[in-house]
């Protein structure tokens, strides 16, 4: 891709179809359509695809949506049908920001988190809602049933049978750095415009992943403003970008994503709400990643390299390249946590995990 070069980064060249000045990005490969018949919605097989993609339309239908196209005012008023008057964790941060969600030069967070009614926070969004640029008023993440009880009854969806609950983000303009997710996600738009860029999960080096433990959502994000890369800084996130594809969403349109793909996400109006679902597919039993990664570092990243090479191959052995052979030396009914992993070994080895935490 031979646009990538710095120059064509730093140049507009017109207006692209939102209307905005036109960068890089609107010139990268868009994330495949899912076309479906008429009235169909996506099937169980659609949600194991091994890439992402887009369906134009598929909660074109539901109330809230039909309510976005009235006005955003609407939209809030009947948000607050359902709202049971729990405070809301809101994530504020001034106008300069231009709606970037990130850290300050010393690395703290660039923005405030605090709880707010979501009435008082409606009206803030409102009177803020002519203003450019915009201070960021972002809502993350909330869940629908323990905040909105009934709007998933009234603006329900077919997720091909994996069980999932909705999750409501409200927002400002904003930009969510790249970041990616343990489990699939299906995400909809329910007002505003969004636009995803997504990338593969193995071009995480070539991101620039900011801290592990201290980012603004609980997830690593990429240090690279993808709006402006400065690839003097970080020249590997051409690579990245080689792999990268973007689409821009509309009110009704909703984007699947398979674990662990990295996506950057724009709020790009003055008023954005989105729906998304995520959901696992290994069994309840299993662990989650992020804490092993956790504790490995704690376990082996310091260690002399000759015994990190040691335990680089001993997980291998037991983990990554495990295989039948792996402990068929030992007798059937006597392997342990060797072999398949049941509810009753998940848990027997959780209790052996405690007991290591506890020294």
């Amino acid at each position: 891709m031979t646009h990538m070069g710095c120059s064509s980064v730093a140049h507009n060249t017109g207006l692209n179809i939102l209307g905005t000045p036109k960068s890089y990005i609107d010139d990268l490969p868009r994330i495949p359509l899912k076309a479906l018949a008429s009235g169909s919605g996506l099937s169980e097989q659609d949600f194991a695809a091994p890439t992402p993609y887009v369906v134009r339309g598929l909660v074109k239908d539901w109330p809230l949506v039909r309510t976005s196209q009235i006005s955003s005012e609407a939209l809030r008023r009947y948000l607050l049908n359902f709202y049971n008057n729990q405070p809301v964790m809101v994530s504020s941060g001034p106008p300069e920001n231009q709606g970037r969600v990130f850290y300050k030069d010393d690395m703290s967070l660039n923005i405030k988190l605090q709880k707010a009614d979501l009435r008082g926070l409606f009206e803030q969004i409102a009177a803020l809602e002519q203003e450019d640029p915009q201070a960021c008023l972002y809502v993350a993440a909330t869940a629908l049933d323990a905040f909105f009880p009934g709007l998933q009854t009234e603006n329900p969806i077919n997720l091909g049978g994996h069980t999932a609950h909705g999750r409501i983000w409200i927002g400002t303009r904003t930009r969510i750095a790249p970041h990616n997710d343990s489990q699939s996600n299906l995400a909809c738009v329910v007002a505003g415009r969004r636009r995803f860029l997504v990338f593969p999960p193995e071009v995480f080096r070539d991101l620039y992943l900011g801290p592990i433990d201290n980012s603004p959502a609980g997830r690593t994000i990429s240090m690279v403003d993808v709006l402006n890369p400065d690839f003097d800084k970080y020249p590997r996130f051409r690579a990245a970008l080689e792999k990268a594809k973007v689409a821009e969403l509309e009110p009704g349109d909703a984007l699947y994503m398979p674990p662990l793909w990295w996506h950057h996400v724009d709020g790009l109006d003055p008023f954005n709400i989105l729906i998304n679902y995520w959901w696992r597919h290994p069994p309840p039993q299993f662990g989650l990643p992020e804490p092993a990664l956790d504790h490995a570092i704690l376990a082996f990243r310091d260690l002399p390299a000759e015994e990190r090479t040691y335990w680089r191959d001993v997980l291998d052995y037991y983990v990554f390249d495990a295989d039948p052979q792996t402990a068929a030396h030992i007798p059937d009914g006597k392997r342990g946590v060797l072999d398949a992993m049941t509810p009753s070994r998940a848990k027997a080895l959780r209790a052996k995990l405690m007991r290591y935490f506890q020294r």
